[in-house]
């Protein structure tokens, strides 16, 4: 019921731009708060506290229900014309922030349906930091548990507490002034205050959805890009630190935390790289190569999206360089996908502790984040994921194969798709709207495995999950 309102917006913008695009809306409004309503009415007397089983269902339930019923505004609008399957990729691409389309010619689309798309995003952002911060460190998902005691608010370890609205409150705030300061920069870089609103939405939430076709590079603006590139930049970083620091009013958390100074470090190794590859093969004038290096690398390592360049046709090691950056994604807590900074950042200790041990076989050797010893569950726990995900990219990129798609194109859909990209290699560099259903249906579930931490989801497939 709380999600039908969302669909107001949409309908004052169709009103105000007389898209004519309002009556579709209109029609979702109605199903969804109706069902919502009828599921309600039989349980609205029953209070009682959530347990930790409770929130592996309602955390995987929040994005297949709402982007099911999400979808329901491009089934019924007129423009464009959209499939079933169709309709839901798009919608779970939004609110899982992946920002993969099946929509071409957006320039000619009503400014609702524009609109609808960056909200779902925004929406998504919100949703999966309060997941991320609030809820995943108490269910232990795959290292997660290291931000239990992170937490900007108070939280049981054995049930979801009402007091979990403190802490989503305060991610709120914060998230909600990070996008209207990105879109008051953007209007006031030059874009029109219905594309600022609209790409501020999009850049906080590391969604990458755009109201045009031709992405960030439609305003040809290297101040444009500047501010994009910060925002993308912040928004990679996790929330709880910037709680941190709004409280503190001090700036110090950002580098003393190790998962923070690893990503800031590999955004800067990773531009160097681009920006000198792109000099040395002609590719682009050393300034061009700056901006479209720098701003492509922040793109996909924090796995936005946004473009202003096509990046498959770069020198051939550039693209996989890029595509594989996506896999480490943003920070842990943050609206970034792939595997998360500091799952990255443990796996890389755990092997070096693997090799030191080889040369000194007696010897007791932790993993360290910063100063402090990371315990072995912990540990285990990041390799457990590590393997799942890697598991479950295999599976999907063989069935993708199986569908029919080619090598490059299989491989890159199910990549980006599951670090929750978006734009990919082969015939999904551009849009998604040409490969077959069964494809888009695998995607789908890769971009639900790769924003609900693989575990949340594959848990509810467990048989011991559902016994008393």
């Amino acid at each position: 019921m709380l999600f039908s309102i969302t669909l107001m917006p949409p309908v004052a913008v169709s009103l105000w731009y007389n898209d004519q695009s309002y009556p579709a809306f209109l029609l979702a409004f109605f199903i969804t708060f109706g069902t919502g309503f009828v599921a309600w009415i039989p349980f609205y007397n029953i209070k009682q506290d959530l347990h930790t089983r409770d929130g592996f269902i309602i955390t995987a339930l929040f994005w297949l229900v709402l982007g099911l019923f999400g979808s329901l505004p491009f089934v019924f609008s007129q423009s464009p014309n959209l499939s079933f399957t169709d309709a839901v990729f798009e919608s779970l691409s939004g609110l899982t922030t992946t920002g993969a389309t099946v929509i071409t010619g957006l320039d000619e689309l009503p400014k609702a349906i524009l609109y609808y798309r960056q909200q779902l995003q925004w929406l998504g952002g919100i949703g999966i930091i309060v997941i991320a911060v609030a809820i995943l460190p108490m269910l232990g998902i795959g290292g997660m548990q290291l931000y239990r005691t992170e937490a900007p608010g108070p939280i049981k370890d054995s049930k979801l507490t009402p007091r979990i609205t403190e802490t989503a409150k305060a991610l709120f705030f914060i998230y909600f002034n990070l996008t209207v300061i990105c879109a008051l920069s953007y209007w006031a870089a030059g874009m029109t205050l219905f594309d600022a609103i609209g790409h501020a939405y999009a850049t906080v939430a590391i969604g990458g959805f755009s109201t045009h076709d031709a992405s960030i590079a439609y305003f040809d603006s290297h101040l444009i890009m500047a501010i994009c590139m910060f925002f993308m930049v912040l928004s990679g970083i996790n929330f709880a630190l910037h709680f941190f620091s709004w409280r503190e009013k001090k700036l110090v958390h950002y580098w003393y935390d190790p998962e923070c100074r690893f990503y800031i470090n590999m955004i800067a190794v990773g531009m160097v790289v681009t920006v000198c590859y792109l000099i040395l093969t002609n590719t682009y004038s050393p300034e061009e190569a700056f901006w479209q290096g720098s701003f492509e690398l922040v793109s996909l390592l924090t796995t936005t999206g946004f473009g202003v360049t096509d990046f498959s046709i770069w020198p051939a090691f550039l693209p996989f360089f890029l595509f594989y950056m996506s896999f480490m994604g943003g920070c842990a807590g943050s609206t970034g996908g792939g595997m998360k900074v500091v799952r990255v950042l443990l796996v890389l200790k755990q092997g070096v502790r693997e090799l030191n041990r080889l040369i000194h076989p007696n010897a007791v050797i932790s993993v360290k984040l910063g100063n402090k010893s990371v315990p072995d569950r912990v540990v285990e726990a990041v390799w457990g994921f590590f393997a799942v995900y890697v598991i479950s990219f295999m599976v999907m990129f063989l069935v993708l194969l199986g569908t029919g798609l080619d090598f490059l194109t299989s491989f890159s859909a199910v990549g980006a798709s599951i670090n929750n990209l978006g734009p990919g290699l082969g015939e999904v560099a551009a849009h998604y709207g040409d490969i077959n259903d069964t494809a888009k249906w695998v995607l789908c579930f890769a971009m639900l495995l790769g924003r609900l931490e693989v575990f949340t989801l594959l848990v509810l497939f467990s048989p011991m999950f559902w016994r008393r």
